[in-house]
């Protein structure tokens, strides 16, 4: 009779050991098909937040207003190259505390879905792979190629363990895990790759940790992005009929919880085009069908925020597609963090399905009309480019690319001279995909045109025989999404003045970021500065704050191209003639503006006064580029100095 007693006694304390509330889990229940949390079903509703395209100041109150519209998780990328600048060289501080921004996500009881990459798309500079890669031109991106696996393991090792803590059943609110990511749509469908990455993530991670995989609902994609060992989950938009694409998803895992890792509440922005916009209508519906169906969904983006420094991306679909400096998504709380229409309508979906945490919704930030900042011109760049290139140009009897100069970002000047008087137009020209991207052409420094990527690679000079020629090459973005993420940058193949080849080539890597970190511009203009020569130059204003610097937004009506407005430590905001739009500028950016720092103009600008113009109100939506306030505060502008 002991010992039946003593059996009944043990499998009574397991059964107390499974309910307790200490006992974490988030796991699989394909009987049921759903996930299980601390033993509970569980489903979750999710939006995308991107911690690297929002200032470290405003991360509390873009996820408070995530939590009051009833999410109960946030979906969050890792991109590998904000971290790792340079090989072994690793930067986890201020704006890339990625620890610090999960720890405010479990403190404002978000749970969270990471997507750690290696590669993570999101339309981010080579879809957050660090360009150093490309040092070694053999190396083959996304696959086993042993170079390739040798610096994700290094980086994995750096990563990862700073994640483990913070895994749900250590105590943390990471519920999940993915591995690469939407791999189905890469060329190499390379599974010793991904089963080689999912050995990576066990053996740093553990063996309890959900692990899963992301890619759209086409069957060939299904087939190379999906191995044995990682759940496969699907993503699509409002446009799609929800059964279909969940049944999708049941041909490569016929059991377990449906999930929509990316519902797509808006669309990305590429450069000349208009800003994309998604009915608030279209998205709730949609919301609502796949909630209906008990499915799991993340909501991309929920709130998109902006691409600072060069870390947008670019697309390939049939020709390069750059990504505009603005990621505002037409999502859910727009770029400046205010709450829109779309917003309220998802929330009033989500308020059917489960409770909504009691309160207000935080209000929009309030937004400041500085009014115009009158800016003058400071310098031509070519005739700064001993202090923009302090180590000298580089001698090569053909162009170089970035990556063999071992510049990341930015732009290289070409220098070289005319080698025989050209009295008629003679056609300056570029072999085909060989201008990556684009290519401000001076003779005698007097801008003459532009070479650009899939575009204009031809322009028709004359002059004379030692006649200097410069070409300001720009890099817009490496590729992030596309056949090939191999993106090179700068001339990949050499000038020819009427199908001869030049040669003798002077190359500068500028360092702009850089040499203004160290305090340039200096309050005195340079005496080589030509006031009245068009091409690119440097522009300097001030302007006043009211004690507080608050958000506001810029434009440069009338400019060609504003490429780099670099304001203290490197926000960059560009405008297109092609897109008359504002630029939301966040408060810190204020800030740091009132800190010398010159705006680049890259072809030229318009007659004098040259201004922009600093302000507060939304613009009409069918015109804008950049989501301003809807409900934020308009302040008169002060008077200027």
């Amino acid at each position: 009779m002991g010992l039946p007693a003593l059996g009944l006694l043990l499998a009574a304390g397991l059964l107390h050991t499974q309910a307790s509330p200490s006992a974490r889990s988030f796991q699989l229940d394909y009987e049921h098909n759903c996930f299980r949390k601390d033993g509970a079903p569980f489903r979750y509703i999710s939006g995308s937040i991107h911690y690297a395209r929002i200032p470290r100041p405003a991360w509390r109150d873009r996820l408070l207003k995530m939590y009051m519209s009833g999410l109960s998780a946030v979906q969050v990328y890792i991109p590998w190259n904000y971290h790792e600048t340079l090989p072994g060289v690793y930067d986890f501080t201020g704006n890339r505390d990625v620890e610090a921004f999960l720890d405010l996500t479990a403190e404002l009881g978000l749970l969270v879905i990471l997507r750690p990459g290696p590669y993570i798309c999101a339309e981010w500079e080579m879809g957050g792979l660090p360009a150093w890669l490309l040092w070694k031109p053999d190396i083959i991106l996304r696959t086993s190629n042993p170079a390739y696996l040798a610096a994700v393991d290094s980086w994995l090792h750096v990563l990862l363990p700073k994640i483990k803590p913070r895994l749900y059943h250590q105590g943390g609110n990471i519920i999940s895990v993915q591995v690469e990511n939407e791999y189905g749509s890469y060329y190499a469908c390379d599974h010793g790759y991904l089963r080689h990455l999912l050995g990576s993530f066990r053996a740093l991670l553990g063996s309890e940790v959900l692990l899963f995989t992301t890619d759209s609902t086409g069957a060939q994609e299904l087939r190379c992005g999906t191995l044995q060992g990682l759940y496969a989950t699907v993503d699509f938009g409002p446009g799609s009929n929800v059964t279909e694409a969940f049944g999708a998803q049941r041909r490569v895992e016929p059991r377990g919880p449906l999930v929509n890792s990316e519902y797509y509440t808006g669309w990305l922005d590429y450069w000349g085009e208009a800003h994309a916009s998604t009915s608030a209508a279209w998205v709730a519906r949609g919301l609502e069908d796949m909630l209906q169906l008990g499915a799991s969904t993340n909501m991309y983006m929920f709130h998109g925020g902006t691409n600072f420094a060069y870390w947008s991306g670019a697309d390939y679909k049939g020709q390069y597609k750059p990504v505009t400096t603005s990621y505002d998504y037409d999502a859910p709380l727009s770029e400046a963090g205010d709450p829109t229409e779309k917003l309220f309508a998802i929330r009033t979906v989500i308020s059917k399905f489960q409770p909504l945490p009691a309160g207000p919704m935080p209000p929009a930030t309030p937004k400041y009309a500085y009014g115009w900042v009158a800016l003058q011109k400071y310098a031509d760049l070519l005739d700064v480019l001993d202090v923009l290139c302090p180590s000298g140009p580089i001698q090569s009897q053909f162009p170089l690319t970035f990556e063999a100069l071992k510049q990341v970002h930015g732009f290289v000047v070409y220098h070289t001279q005319l080698p025989w008087d050209v009295p008629d137009p003679a056609m300056l020209g570029a072999p085909p995909h060989s201008i990556c991207d684009r290519g401000y052409v001076m003779l005698q420094k007097e801008y003459q045109g532009t070479l650009e990527r899939d575009g204009q690679t031809t322009l028709h000079v004359t002059g004379r025989a030692g006649d200097s020629l410069d070409i300001l090459m720009e890099n817009m973005g490496r590729i992030s999404f596309g056949a090939n993420t191999s993106d090179f940058k700068g001339l990949l193949g050499n000038l020819s003045l009427n199908s001869r080849p030049l040669s003798n080539w002077l190359i500068y890597p500028l360092a702009i970021d850089t040499t203004v970190q160290q305090g340039w511009p200096h309050t005195a203009l340079p005496k080589s500065s030509s006031g009245g020569r068009v091409g690119p130059a440097f522009y300097t204003g001030t302007f006043e704050t009211p004690g507080i610097a608050w958000d506001t937004f810029v434009k440069f009506p009338g400019w060609s191209k504003v490429r780099q407005c670099i304001t203290g430590k490197g926000v960059r905001l560009d405008q297109d003639t092609a897109q008359s739009h504002l630029h939301h500028l966040p408060g810190t950016a204020v800030d740091k503006w009132l800190q010398p720092g010159p705006v680049l103009e890259l072809s030229w600008a318009p007659a004098d006064p040259v201004c922009a113009w600093l302000g507060a109100a939304r613009w009409p939506p069918q015109q804008h580029h950049s989501a301003g306030a809807r409900r934020g505060t308009s302040h008169s502008p002060p008077a200027l100095p």
